[in-house]
């Protein structure tokens, strides 16, 4: 393969707050690398990581690109991420999927879908 993801970038307002957001949402460490314009989670596990990176402007309309995560323990990790910080927007049962779609802490979506 000659062309790999290597993260997916969020622009952002506080890059260390969200990456230790996104770290306890999906239970991976922040990367040691980082400073006040950036931070990383998951990069250091060799696979795809995420990351934040610190930019002046506020996110502004609906993202264009958003994470599907998917989880068999369904209320135990909607309260949990709730808990963590993120807002429940809207819940769905379409297409043979029940999710419900949130916002981090900083108003990025993202999608839970319950594994049936």
């Amino acid at each position: 393969m000659s062309i790999a993801i290597a993260q997916v970038t969020f622009d952002s307002d506080n890059p260390r707050a969200l990456a230790e957001f996104w770290s306890a949402v999906l239970e991976q460490p922040v990367d040691d690398y980082g400073n006040e314009f950036v931070a990383t989670v998951g990069r250091s596990s060799g696979g795809t990581g995420l990351m934040f990176i610190k930019v002046p402007e506020g996110r502004s309309g609906k993202n264009r690109l958003h994470l599907d995560l998917v989880t068999a323990e369904w209320s135990t990790e909607v309260d949990r991420l709730v808990g963590l910080g993120a807002k429940r927007l809207e819940e769905y049962d379409e297409f043979d999927t029940h999710w419900i779609t949130f916002a981090d802490p900083e108003g990025n979506l993202f999608d839970l879908a319950e594994l049936r």
